[in-house]
């Protein structure tokens, strides 16, 4: 049976999750706002928390601050990150620069880690960030890329993972969700592929982080990076993440070496002396006001607990499917994102005729979804601030446009 608004109504009523969309800024505008994989809302804590930071702690406390609680923020909040969401135990995560910067660094520290393998597995239909430093990377080493193709909806597969995998393999890069699709990887199951052949395992968390429960080191995961601003809700462009596993910290090495990384990072010495824990990774002064925002938004994920939200997840992205096999499919549209909730993340990608003129058409009934190239329209449902009965708006609102077509 189609969900009707009523019941979205009674799913509001019923939700622990329900309370939380208080802790953030919302306007009447949009009227649906089904975006938050690619830019959460911003929470009032951590709009607050920004404020803290540059009236009074800076504005009044100047150069201080650093020696009052600035220079261990990327440590601190990494391991907040890392128990709330990560699984991961203290001392190998940091919040720093971008997610792109990160990832060209895990990926020099595995091939470092990995010296006499010459192969880096990644999919050419990953995000292209991923691709772009995956192949420049290995141009730079002088090594071999061995891209798979995988399904949009299917995702990286055992049987396809295991025809490129060999004894030169020194990393695998791949994505816990396709930011396409949505299709959700399994984890554990493909890190252990990986370690069979000696491979190291690294792992984009973009669009897993904060929705979807992650076990980085019960898996064995050797190197991971992933934003902060989609369901983490820290703001454009936040700080990233990233994190190496114990059993590589005082050997990884990492390319941009940079006095924030040093053993002592106020001696000023004459050659470069790594640091042995997970400052390591660091490079340059760190941003405070971004870490900062991170933190806020962090403890929101933290308040809510990881189980929560991947329920909450799963129900919203059914009523999606649902609502989009009873609206949209009749009118030529496809849902490409896969039927099982076990393998999906917290989006729903749709695709079909004029999905570009669709979107727009959205865009102008205020109900803000996410098109993709090209004929992806993404339907991101954050937990934290999705309602049932605001998808249930949005998507009868994108049924009266189809409709219209």
């Amino acid at each position: 049976m189609i969900p009707s608004y009523d019941d979205a109504v009674a799913l509001d009523a019923a939700d622990p999750l329900s309370r939380f969309r208080e802790e953030f800024l919302l306007a009447e505008d949009p009227v649906a706002y089904l975006d938050g994989n690619s830019l959460g809302r911003p929470p009032r804590r951590t709009l607050q928390r920004v404020e803290d930071v540059l009236h009074r702690q800076w504005g009044e406390r100047l150069i201080r601050s650093w020696e009052e609680g600035w220079l261990e923020l990327p440590e601190q909040v990494g391991d907040r990150l890392a128990a709330a969401c990560l699984g991961a135990a203290p001392g190998q995560t940091v919040i720093a620069e971008s997610t792109s910067v990160n990832l060209f660094k895990v990926l020099h520290a595995g091939c470092d880690l990995r010296p006499d393998r010459d192969e880096i597995v990644a999919a050419d239909v990953d995000f292209p960030t991923d691709r772009y430093l995956v192949d420049s990377v290995a141009a730079s080493r002088g090594m071999t890329v061995r891209w798979l193709s995988p399904d949009v909806v299917e995702g990286v597969t055992e049987d396809e993972l295991r025809a490129v995998l060999s004894d030169r393999t020194a990393l695998v890069v791949l994505s816990h969700v396709d930011y396409r699709s949505g299709a959700l990887l399994d984890l554990p199951a493909t890190t252990a592929l990986v370690h069979e052949v000696g491979a190291l395992a690294i792992w984009d968390l973009c669009h897993s982080a904060g929705v979807v429960p992650i076990e980085l080191d019960e898996a064995g995961v050797d190197l991971a990076v992933g934003c902060t601003y989609k369901y983490l809700n820290a703001g454009p462009g936040a700080p990233a993440f990233l994190y190496v596993a114990q059993r590589h910290l005082g050997t990884v090495r990492q390319p941009i070496t940079g006095w924030w990384s040093t053993a002592d990072r106020f001696a000023m010495g004459p050659t470069y002396d790594p640091d042995r824990s997970i400052r390591a990774m660091l490079s340059g002064t760190a941003y405070v006001p971004g870490i900062a925002a991170v933190d806020a938004s962090v403890s929101l994920v933290a308040e809510a607990g990881i189980d929560a939200l991947r329920t909450k997840a799963v129900a919203l992205t059914q009523m999606c499917v649902e609502l989009a096999d009873a609206w949209l499919v009749p009118h030529g549209f496809v849902v490409a994102s896969p039927r099982d909730p076990a393998r999906r993340g917290a989006h729903v990608t749709v695709q079909g005729p004029q999905a570009r003129e669709v979107a727009a058409s959205m865009y102008a009934a205020a109900v803000i979804p996410d098109f993709r190239n090209p004929d992806m329209i993404r339907l991101g449902l954050s937990p934290l601030t999705t309602s049932y009965a605001e998808l249930w708006t949005a998507m009868d609102i994108t049924r009266e446009i189809v409709e219209a077509l």
